[in-house]
């Protein structure tokens, strides 16, 4: 994947966010960011902290003023080691606006071409236009396609979860 200016991302403030991998000590911020954003599917508090140990190189937090503020979890398939799955994106409801999940995308990509992927997948609800326009806008900016097709039907779940479409971007 072509690799993207995320100065090119519209943000506020482009110098006042750090992004980097998340550390252990920042699995209680996943979790209340998760928490709080009301919308993601909330795992225990024990699952961030160890997503924060082992797979924080396919992770990334974004911090302003030595707080974090937002993440994506993400981690290699172990059958498709090219492809980077990524399982939440989340921003604090103050910080959104800023394109922060924007830039944390594709400075995770930027991060993870290195370890030889090329493509990324999410999961989707059909009735999340947020979250499918910004993995749209991704793959435009980093001039790559991107598709969709169905994964998971409200059946496959125990406990009345929506439909789950997978998105692929990459060629």
């Amino acid at each position: 994947m072509k690799p993207v200016d995320t100065r090119a991302i519209p943000t506020t403030a482009p110098d006042a966010v750090l992004f980097r991998s998340p550390q252990i000590d920042d699995g209680v911020r996943l979790w209340e960011i998760a928490r709080d954003s009301k919308v993601l599917d909330l795992n225990s508090s024990y699952a961030y902290l160890l997503w924060c140990r082992d797979f924080s190189a396919t992770s990334i937090v974004a911090e302003v003023d030595g707080r974090v503020v937002g993440f994506v979890s993400g981690y290699t398939r172990p059958s498709a080691q090219e492809t980077l799955f990524v399982w939440q994106v989340a921003v604090d409801e103050d910080q959104r606006g800023k394109a922060i999940a924007a830039r944390m995308l594709s400075d995770l990509m930027d991060r993870t071409a290195p370890l030889g992927v090329t493509h990324l997948e999410t999961t989707i609800s059909p009735d999340n236009e947020a979250s499918i326009a910004l993995f749209t806008a991704l793959a435009r900016r980093r001039e790559v396609p991107i598709t969709r097709q169905n994964l998971f039907s409200p059946k496959d779940f125990p406990d009345g979860h929506e439909a789950e479409d997978l998105y692929t971007i990459g060629a």
